[in-house]
């Protein structure tokens, strides 16, 4: 069971640890600086962490004793242009958007996924980076376009654990898309999903589907969970397909989904009042799960503020652990929630931290 938690906010990494019934804070990295996102090993001693610092663009840092202490290292970065034009220059990543083992059989290989939408790969811990050139140059990537960033964003990378080369990646907005040779070829994998921000006759162009964060089943890898600007998506047949869920309680609008790790019926999701508004629908913060693949939900409020809440949940911003009964979740507005039984009741680690990009156990 996980008793590490890397909490990445708009001032810095707040860690916590496990200990008796709750989790504690144990210490603070990068006081001040804005961090995206971390990845952390299995063993919990090399631990990555993205930061963004505006003007000084995009930072990455490793640590080798569980966070204890840092290291900067160079962040992956697009190959430079060789053109005879003036102004012809290379893509500036603007962020880093996920972060992902690349094979269980090989410790040092991580992929990367940026904004723009590129996915980088590393075969040793970060020391170097290459593009994906394959994915780059797809022709469908021309159709790609910004959600609700301005760059086209890569956040979502799901390595089959029966399979390293297979890969499955999802991009706002730009869908999903699957490599089964490691990343040589690409196709795309997005069909099902439908969009209502796009006229009617390309609704359902699986090439421009607004993916806000896709989840891979450990135990049951043919099934993925997929939360999209207009809903909830399921694909049971290693994606070949997606369905889409149209009963979720509250509304089927978000940004996070978690997949319970041992049974793919059960997931969860953090409903909010779409599109310009982006808060929780009448002021209650809620979870929804599921725990028969989608014919039903429970809507789990037990621990959370109900009215008056201001909370926004982004992608990265809910968490569940190998067993399925611990959870994290932090919000927009500097809450932080667990859970020891699976949602049904959450507990306020703080209400006071700075905007919560992400959380990771490990």
């Amino acid at each position: 069971m996980a008793d590490h938690l890397y909490v990445s906010t708009r001032k810095g990494l707040m860690i916590y640890t496990h200990r008796g019934e709750s989790w504690v804070h144990t210490s603070t990295a990068f006081t001040g600086s804005p961090v995206t996102l971390t990845l952390a090993s299995p063993d919990n001693r090399t631990v990555f962490a993205a930061l963004n610092l505006g003007h000084f663009g995009v930072k990455l840092h490793r640590s080798t004793d569980a966070g204890a202490s840092w290291t900067e290292i160079t962040p992956p970065m697009f190959p430079k242009v060789e053109s005879s034009e003036a102004d012809a220059k290379a893509p500036a990543v603007s962020q880093i958007w996920a972060l992902a083992w690349a094979d269980p059989k090989n410790p040092n290989a991580m992929w990367a996924g940026c904004a723009p939408a590129g996915l980088f790969y590393s075969p040793d811990l970060g020391a170097t980076w290459s593009l994906n050139e394959p994915l780059w140059n797809m022709p469908e990537r021309a159709r790609w376009f910004g959600g609700g960033t301005v760059d086209t964003a890569l956040h979502s990378i799901c390595v089959d654990p029966r399979n390293a080369q297979r890969v499955a990646v999802g991009v706002s907005c730009g869908g999903v898309t699957l490599t089964e040779d490691g990343g040589q070829t690409w196709s795309i994998a997005g069909h099902g999903m439908r969009s209502d921000y796009t006229p009617p006759n390309q609704a359902e162009d699986p090439v421009t589907q607004d993916v806000h964060m896709m989840v891979q089943c450990a135990a049951s890898p043919d099934v993925y969970w997929l939360q999209h600007h207009n809903g909830i998506f399921r694909s049971t047949d290693n994606l070949k397909s997606w369905h889409e869920i149209k009963n979720a309680p509250v509304s089927g609008f978000g940004f996070p989904v978690a997949v319970h790790p041992q049974n793919p019926e059960t997931a969860w999701f953090v409903p909010a009042q779409k599109d310009e508004y982006r808060y929780p629908v009448d002021g209650n913060v809620v979870v929804n799960r599921t725990r028969d693949g989608a014919k039903t939900f429970d809507t789990l409020r037990r621990g959370l503020p109900q009215g008056d809440a201001w909370d926004l949940v982004y992608r990265h911003g809910l968490a569940v652990d190998e067993t399925g009964n611990r959870l994290a979740m932090g919000s927009t507005t500097g809450a932080l929630w667990a859970s020891e039984n699976g949602g049904e009741d959450w507990s306020l680690l703080s209400a006071h931290l700075p905007p919560i990009n992400a959380v990771k156990m490990a």
